[in-house]
């Protein structure tokens, strides 16, 4: 009889605790729906706490954890170099790192993923933003966007230090780096970030053979290699023709988007027959 009633005993505590954690689970769920309905009031430091409520209650439900990452990303500004917007951006990539600890569904992991990416970019930490688009590159392979974004990276890790050292000369825009040393160092430091840039942006169209904006960075890109061709006049106008080659396919590529947009079609006479 005394066994029975431990046996008894321990169902009840089982049955509340059970009936506990079934309590916290909907009390989480209540939390992501208010916090759902605040984000999209643009009212984010209100969404920010129900998502926090709801991940307390319940540290498995992704989703409270990945709009939490969403609303702290939403509040951080880029290029504010303020101690709380660099918090609230850290803040974003923690809760984003979090989603990727809880083994998430695929769509989860890349959105995590691209969001921490994305990030680190505002943020200017380029090979941290570099790392996790590739990442993101390995999970959804046939999304240009992330190859695009690494080429986008490339280009500046290109651009700045070339203009840097143009400026410590005095040059012009369309002035070929004359200076053999500079141009030797440039070329060295930048060569494999911009063959990297052009490869990205050659899958990115392989992809999607409309993308404008790959186009315009594929001439910069070109540029940016014309600029170190040091002792070969000849492959700096090759890549120069080439840079104005993508130039011409953006704007026709843009005039063609254009054509096909609702109400810009114009007049159509009725052809004689």
């Amino acid at each position: 009889m005394k066994k029975s009633v431990q046996v008894l005993a321990m169902m009840a505590v089982g049955l509340a605790l059970s009936s506990g954690v079934a309590c916290s689970k909907l009390q989480a769920r209540d939390q992501l729906n208010k916090g759902v309905q605040s984000y999209k009031n643009a009212k984010y430091e209100e969404a920010i706490d129900h998502f926090q409520k709801a991940v307390s209650l319940d540290p498995a439900l992704l989703n409270a954890r990945l709009y939490l990452a969403t609303a702290y990303a939403q509040q951080y500004i880029p290029g504010a170099d303020t101690e709380d917007n660099n918090r609230m951006g850290q803040q974003a990539i923690e809760e984003y790192k979090s989603v990727l600890d809880h083994k998430p569904a695929r769509e989860q992991k890349i959105n995590s993923t691209k969001g921490i990416a994305y990030l680190y970019l505002q943020m200017k930490k380029f090979e941290d933003a570099k790392s996790y688009y590739r990442k993101a590159v390995d999970l959804d392979p046939n999304d240009p966007e992330s190859y695009y974004s690494v080429a986008v990276i490339d280009w500046t890790q290109a651009y700045q230090p070339r203009m840097e050292e143009r400026a410590k000369l005095g040059m012009k825009p369309e002035e070929p780096l004359k200076d053999k040393k500079v141009c030797t160092m440039l070329r060295d430091r930048n060569s494999d970030v911009i063959k990297d840039g052009i490869g990205m942006l050659d899958k990115a169209l392989q992809l999607r053979a409309d993308y404008d904006d790959a186009m315009a960075y594929m001439n910069l890109l070109y540029r940016e290699r014309a600029d170190v061709q040091c002792d070969d006049p000849a492959a700096r106008a090759a890549d120069l023709k080439t840079a104005d080659e993508w130039v011409d396919k953006t704007m026709a590529t843009k005039k063609i988007k254009a054509e096909k947009q609702p109400g810009v079609q114009g007049i159509t006479m009725d052809q004689p027959k």
